[in-house]
């Protein structure tokens, strides 16, 4: 019998705090897949794979929150997840058409959602300093009355190590899709015990790789990692890096969809690395994502210019911000000028974009210069990476005026 993870009715009104307070922490984003984000990502995003448009995934996260917060069960979610798709419409969802499509679907959005929460709001309590001082050991427990239970997860079984062991931060459970393993407390006691027993250190092999998922052996992929240990990390660094990956159109329409909620992070993330740069303007190879090329100008650039980005990840090296070309203030406002630009140009001599600042408030100045920043777009032919800033620029609007009258400049937008 499955191992019931959550609240029973009888119990919703003393929920889980840590559980709730994880899960109505993480920020609801579009997906088109279920891999759009991975591992610990999902501490701070919720996402149902294939749910793309915002009212429909508000309507889902409410759903699972009503679960947690409730103790409802699967039954009272396939109700609400029924309603959802209604409401808003939704086909061509994985298992959609038959009813056994459906059972498999909505139990794989509930389980996974609960048993990670869950997860991680034990992550929380085990972590708790006064929890460490007593009971410093965990121990990895498989769930008994499992119909198919996995080898290597009944080999993990019984393992106490310590709480900050490697091993707890790729099979920290649940390790699977449907897995229902937990982990417990241990005292010193307990430890000795295990060790005595050979139970205190992890089997050989242990954090080999399996090719064909990318995940440790044992694990399915995208569970690799400790739900809620990244639960403070901000979410644009994880973005950041997924958005090198994703295909470009499906990266710049995640991005516009998730800019609000990213501001303030992305703001922060350069904001660091900046300041990093500058006490240490020597090391070199670093660069941060600051923003994305927007869909419009992905369609303008295919249709007019023949060019495709691989991606729609937009990143400023180190070597941009140590040439004093900006200031400290300038750089802090590169995401807000990549976010919502004044202009956009095609520079026609190198293929490269030019995003220029919105016109301040002295615009009729002609000696007043704006920001710029020159893009270059790393297309299919390129190595793999973001689009790269190539210089950090101030024009004066005759500049601009000038360069759009003699075809260096082609306006995009």
């Amino acid at each position: 019998m499955p191992l019931n993870i959550g609240f029973s009715s009888k119990d919703a009104a003393n929920p889980f705090a840590e559980q709730l307070a994880f899960f109505r922490d993480k920020l609801q984003l579009p997906s088109s897949r279920w891999d759009d984000i991975m591992q610990a990502a999902h501490d701070r995003a919720f996402v149902v794979a294939g749910a793309a448009q915002a009212d429909l995934v508000n309507d889902l996260y409410g759903a699972i929150a009503k679960a947690i917060e409730t103790g409802t069960g699967l039954d009272a979610f396939r109700k609400d997840f029924n309603a959802t798709v209604l409401k808003n419409g939704w086909t061509g969802w994985t298992g959609e058409g038959s009813k056994a499509g459906q059972a498999w679907r909505t139990r794989i959005i509930y389980q996974t959602n609960m048993s990670t929460s869950y997860a991680a709001g034990r992550y929380q309590q085990l972590k708790s300093p006064a929890m460490l001082a007593i009971r410093p050991y965990w121990r990895y427990v498989h769930a008994d009355g499992v119909a198919h239970p996995r080898p290597l997860h009944l080999v993990w079984n019984g393992l106490v190590l310590p709480h900050d062991a490697d091993f707890w931060d790729t099979h920290y459970p649940p390790n699977g899709w449907l897995c229902h393993c937990r982990v417990t407390s241990a005292d010193a006691d307990e430890y000795a015990s295990a060790q005595a027993e050979g139970r205190a250190a992890p089997p050989d092999g242990w954090n080999e790789t399996d090719p064909k998922t990318g995940a440790p052996v044992g694990i399915d992929k995208g569970f690799g990692y400790a739900p809620g240990a990244n639960a403070d990390t901000p979410l644009a660094n994880f973005i950041g890096d997924k958005l090198i990956n994703l295909h470009a159109p499906v990266g710049a329409e995640m991005y516009q969809a998730m800019q609000p909620v990213l501001a303030a992070e992305t703001n922060a993330t350069i904001n660091a690395f900046v300041q990093d740069v500058l006490a240490d303007p020597g090391a070199s190879g670093r660069s941060a994502v600051a923003g994305a090329i927007d869909p419009a100008t992905l369609d303008w650039l295919s249709a007019n210019a023949d060019i495709a980005p691989e991606t729609a990840a937009i990143a400023v090296p180190d070597s941009l911000v140590a040439s004093d070309a900006w200031s400290v203030d300038e750089w802090a406002s590169l995401p807000s000028l990549l976010a919502n630009p004044g202009q956009v140009l095609l520079n026609t001599d190198n293929g490269r974009l030019v995003y220029v600042d919105a016109p301040s408030a002295n615009t009729a100045d002609l000696r007043a210069a704006r920001l710029a920043v020159e893009l270059d777009c790393q297309t299919q032919q390129d190595k793999n990476g973001p689009n790269l800033l190539t210089a950090a620029l101030k024009l004066l609007k005759t500049t601009i005026a000038s360069g759009l009258a003699n075809g260096l400049y082609e306006a995009v937008k």
